[in-house]
């Protein structure tokens, strides 16, 4: 068979109504490719009928592939899984909802053929969203560049094509909080863009309400920015200087204004809020590193798999990610 030139790798969770129209689109797409293709269809947990219509499309059909996760470990944890078994030359990752049309791909595979090891899909139109998601993804993703210690591109999700170098960095990396498409800016390589229109959701419901987009903020913040130790700092010693400035006029007050003073009550406060100031400073501080190396020396795997279909060989696919020796 030779080996396989480009792999997709797409996440699913619960789109049994999108997944004929996707399929439909993905087949024309790669009738278009100069390449052998394989699609890799990783289900996150799925309780609907997803599950049963791609296991049996791998079963029946060479060019596909199922991986089913025992649980939901969610869309970030969904694609590590596909890159890792992904044996393309080059990996497309794509969501499986059709807002990143698939079509795209095609434009992704030409620049990958002028030499970029990224090529990362830019939104410049949202359709269908609400405003508000739009405008507080606009926010976020500036806001996320200033603050972060690399330069991350704006209004980029996680659909693009990745090199087989790239992806063999990215598999070296072994952190379990995973923010992907942070993880491919901090990995380097030559990288470009290709713009495009995000489209409607095809059917179905988004799964990503506003807990996970938070959390998905949060986690890219902590894990690509020093900002939220800066803060602690900076709030610690705004407060710790107030109090300062408070116990001084406490202290030239009892000097020389004793009347409506009552006698213990402000230098407590006084105490009291300094001694809550270098708390918040410390607190801050200790807990994001206790955090992260908590969540590092538990060493679970990042996923376990159910079930897989369709792999006709075995796959060097090790679910806890391997660290290298110093």
């Amino acid at each position: 068979m030779g080996k396989t030139a480009f792999s997709f790798v797409i996440p699913v969770y619960n789109e049994e109504a999108v997944l004929p129209l996707l399929l439909h689109r993905l087949a024309r797409v790669t009738e278009k490719i100069d390449g052998r293709c394989e699609i890799i269809f990783v289900d996150d947990g799925s309780r609907d009928s997803s599950a049963i219509v791609l296991a049996e499309l791998a079963r029946t059909n060479p060019q596909y592939r199922y991986i089913r996760f025992a649980r939901n470990f969610g869309h970030q944890i969904a694609v590590s899984a596909g890159l890792r078994a992904a044996t393309g030359d080059a990996v497309i990752i794509l969501d499986a909802d059709l807002q990143d049309p698939p079509e795209v791909a095609l434009d992704l595979i030409a620049k990958w053929r002028e030499g970029y090891e990224v090529v990362y899909a830019q939104r410049t139109k949202r359709a269908g969203e609400p405003f508000l998601k739009k405008a507080t993804a606009h926010v976020f993703y500036r806001a996320l560049s200033r603050l972060s210690t690399i330069e991350l591109p704006r209004d980029v999700g996680d659909f693009r094509l990745v090199d087989r170098a790239a992806v063999d960095a990215f598999l070296a990396m072994p952190e379990y909080n995973r923010y992907v498409r942070g993880m491919f800016a901090w990995i380097g390589f030559r990288q470009t863009s290709v713009p495009y229109e995000r489209d409607p959701r095809a059917a179905g419901s988004t799964k990503y309400p506003l807990r996970k987009m938070l959390s998905l903020a949060a986690n890219a913040i902590v894990s690509f920015s020093d900002a939220p130790l800066k803060a602690a700092i900076y709030v610690g010693a705004m407060i710790s200087a107030a109090a300062l400035a408070f116990g001084a006029y406490v202290v030239l007050r009892a000097l020389f204004w004793t009347e409506g003073l009552v006698d213990g009550w402000a230098s407590t406060v006084a105490i009291v809020s300094l001694l809550s100031g270098v708390n918040m400073l410390m607190t801050g501080i200790v807990g994001l590193y206790v955090g992260r190396i908590h969540s590092e020396v538990k060493n679970r795997p990042l996923y376990i798999v159910e079930r897989r279909v369709g792999f006709d060989h075995a796959i060097n696919e090790h679910s806890v990610p391997q660290k290298r020796s110093a």
